[in-house]
């Protein structure tokens, strides 16, 4: 098969990895276009060695843009990490259509933030989906789907790099021959289970005191390693990052500084205590605890606060 790649970073670039691996004919890649003073994309990167053209178009709503894809004659397109929003005559010109990854068990969290929102929204499981685009947002046929637990430690980094990312990669290539095979499946997705949630941003990356320890973990493992939830501490924003939840009663006010001994800040929380490992403040940047502790000066009985 004639197969055109859409997707950019690590993701995109493994991905094109695997195919060639397996012998797949990939005729071209389409790669978001280069960021003023930032580094080469690892998908362009990775086509230009192997001698496969590369596309940046600034839009994919023009009709240029839509002949160059044309003039490529693909029978498969495959979409690895792409957050632009693709016309639905994409889809359709392809014999064989084209296929979609997205890091949820669609369609629970469509989106932007999947994984993100299935943490901070306290899931007991996740997954990933490669399921056909039909100009939607994350709707469409469903391919193939594979689950994994969330654990109690894990972040939106450790769910997407030690999981969600290698199982993804397997994913498409076996997707791909399952349609070289006439097998792969479209089943619909069930519209009474779907929900859509915003990005994962600083809109609600804030974390409230009052509200129930789990919840507050749960935003931390959420945001960790982006955007990073925050609270404030004499008028800085503080982000905190590796951090655990040693359920246990407590009697300080959410938000107090418990202890800031060595290597520990342990902060008071409505049914327990959290556990603080690294921190970001726009002084001293991400560091380990200790470094915060010593250079900022924070001691026991301060509080961090909430501003709504």
């Amino acid at each position: 098969m004639r197969i055109v790649l859409m997707g950019q970073a690590a993701f995109g670039a493994k991905t094109l990895e695997a195919l060639l691996e397996k012998g797949e004919q990939v005729i071209a890649a389409f790669v978001p276009p280069d960021k003023p003073g930032g580094k080469e994309d690892p998908l362009k990167t990775l086509a230009k060695e192997k001698n496969i053209p590369v596309l940046q178009p600034s839009s994919y709503r023009s009709s240029e843009t839509l002949e160059k894809f044309k003039a490529l004659s693909p029978d498969l397109l495959i979409m690895a990490f792409v957050t632009d929003i693709i016309p639905a005559s994409y889809f359709d010109y392809p014999a064989h259509g084209a296929i979609c990854y997205h890091p949820s068990l669609l369609p629970r969290h469509r989106g932007a933030s999947a994984i993100n929102w299935a943490i901070i929204m306290g899931d007991q499981k996740t997954g990933l989906t490669i399921f056909w685009p039909d100009g939607g947002i994350d709707t469409g046929p469903i391919l193939l789907q594979k689950e994994i637990e969330i654990k109690p430690t894990d972040t939106t980094g450790s769910l997407y790099f030690n999981h969600l990312f290698p199982m993804g990669i397997d994913a498409i290539i076996e997707s791909v021959e399952l349609i070289k095979q006439g097998k792969a499946p479209k089943i619909p997705q069930d519209e009474s289970l779907a929900t859509y949630e915003p990005p994962c941003d600083d809109k609600v990356a804030q974390i409230d005191w009052s509200k129930p320890g789990g919840e507050i973990y749960n935003l931390i493992r959420g945001c960790d390693p982006q955007p990073g939830a925050y609270t404030f501490w004499k008028g800085q924003k503080i982000r905190l990052y590796g951090c655990n939840f040693d359920e246990q009663p407590v009697t300080e006010a959410p938000g107090t500084v418990l202890e800031t001994s060595g290597d520990a800040l342990k902060i008071s929380m409505p049914g327990g205590i959290l556990v603080v490992g690294k921190v970001r403040t726009p002084d001293l940047g991400k560091v380990k605890v200790a470094d915060f502790i010593e250079k900022s000066g924070i001691k026991k009985g301060d509080k961090f606060e909430y501003r709504g």
